[in-house]
């Protein structure tokens, strides 16, 4: 399943994806974040989806746990490491928006 969160910044969603779980909390949390910062986001669930799972592995290093989260081809890491990101005031910068 992929689903499209719509925000204010909408060149952002064809640079973020989320790769996530239905259960997740920090999944959750980390869709929340983007979303109060006015940032779309691309999802995909990968709790039933074999070959999304294996992607977002192979994407991420060997990561195996949601969320896994890429900004373009950079992997941002997890709900922490956005996080943090967005604490730095460094997120909006990686997306270059102003």
């Amino acid at each position: 399943m992929v689903s499209d969160t719509l925000g204010s910044a909408s060149e952002a969603m064809e640079k973020i994806e989320i790769y996530s779980s239905p259960f997740c909390g920090y999944c959750h949390a980390a869709k929340r974040l983007l979303a109060q910062n006015g940032l779309s986001f691309k999802e995909y669930d990968v709790m039933y989806d074999a070959e999304r799972k294996r992607e977002m592995v192979a994407r991420s290093g060997g990561r195996y746990t949601v969320p896994q989260i890429f900004v373009e081809d950079v992997h941002v890491g997890g709900f922490d490491d956005l996080s943090r990101l967005d604490a730095q005031d460094r997120l909006n910068a990686l997306l270059s928006i102003d």
